[in-house]
């Protein structure tokens, strides 16, 4: 097993790690929280020992609140990164990182944990025990990569300081290349060559809902991404921005997590959303706490609205001007997405 867990990139970095292995022949089986484009379903058994799980913190069931990775048994294992998340069910940071130091307990001595240099909070994990193989990945280090332009479209695998491989793929930000260099470690595991490795990255297809582009009308493109933590909104947004320059961003906005609703990140909200041009945030029905505050300190201009169609039409009147739409949402949103681009057509 090859487990992928962390706040955030576990859905995209274990479709790249599934499809790196079945680029390689070794048709392994996946159990995915999303729709890889290289596969088109979410899951499958495979007909090799080899299965990649998004291993999720969240509880396993009303009769057991250990979360669902403790029962994965993985032997090769990336930690992406580490942030409170999940208020419904955790009390604080420390409650989550007891739950990873569980999972880290269920990998072998001849196991490996694979994670990106400089994370406070997975490294105050580690401290409280591993018996495993660890390996450490970063930009510009012993193993890692280098960046080769702003976006993160291009980008070299160092070994020892020294290029082993290059990617170029459509991907951005700085986010998705250590996604990418952490299913190429975890690919390697395996057997799987770095340069094998990377040569199936520049072949991946990305994922439904993580910035997948829903289509293009009349310069206006419309993107989707699921995501719903601040953290993963700003590093979304900044991704697009390194790929789109100078170019316009307008993001709509609808806090509709468990703990959006609850309001523990409204603080940090504000602030995620700076490489954006202009936001336009949703009030969903049920949301019991004003998104007027996160308005008022926002660096870019931004507006509440509770009207679906209401958002539709202010997009609409910007038709004809180069625009990137990002819709972020771990929901529906009232099928927002193809609304917009069917009012655009029309």
């Amino acid at each position: 097993v090859l487990a992928v867990a962390g706040t955030h990139g576990k859905t995209t970095t274990s479709s790249m790690l599934a499809w790196i292995l079945e680029h390689a022949g070794l048709n392994p089986g996946y159990l995915i929280g999303g729709v890889p484009g290289n596969f088109g379903v979410s899951a499958r058994l495979g007909e090799t020992p080899f299965f990649v799980v998004e291993a999720d913190e969240y509880d396993t069931a009303f009769f057991d609140k250990r979360s669902k990775f403790v029962h994965y048994r993985p032997r090769t294992v990336i930690l992406n990164n580490l942030e409170f998340d999940h208020a419904d069910i955790f009390a604080d940071l420390a409650a989550i990182q007891t739950q990873f130091h569980h999972l880290i307990r269920t990998v072998p001595a001849t196991g490996r944990l694979i994670l990106p240099h400089g994370e406070t909070a997975l490294e105050e994990t580690l401290e409280k025990g591993c018996w495993s193989e660890i390996e450490r990945f970063g930009e510009n280090e012993t193993l890692g990569y280098r960046l080769d332009n702003a976006d993160g479209s291009v980008f070299t695998v160092l070994e020892n300081g020294e290029p082993v491989a290059q990617v170029r793929w459509d991907q951005t930000g700085q986010h998705s290349v250590n996604n990418g260099m952490a299913a190429l470690l975890a690919a390697r595991h395996v057997g799987v060559t770095l340069a094998d490795g990377a040569a199936a990255l520049c072949e991946f297809l990305g994922v439904k809902r993580r910035m997948e582009l829903r289509g293009e009308v009349d310069g206006v493109r419309v993107y989707d991404d699921f995501a719903h933590h601040p953290t993963a909104i700003a590093t979304t947004l900044d991704g697009l921005r390194r790929k789109v320059g100078d170019g316009k961003i307008l993001a709509v906005i609808e806090p509709r997590s468990n703990t959006m609703r609850m309001g523990s990140h409204k603080e940090a909200l504000a602030a995620s959303t700076g490489a954006a041009d202009e936001v336009i945030w949703y009030q969903p029905p049920g949301l019991d706490w004003s998104l007027d505050p996160v308005v008022s300190e926002s660096p870019v201009p931004a507006s509440v609205s509770n009207d679906i169609d209401d958002i539709i039409a202010r997009v609409v009147a910007r038709k004809g001007k180069p625009l990137s739409v990002v819709v972020m949402s771990n929901g529906g949103f009232g099928g927002i997405h193809q609304k917009l681009l069917d009012a655009l057509q029309a």
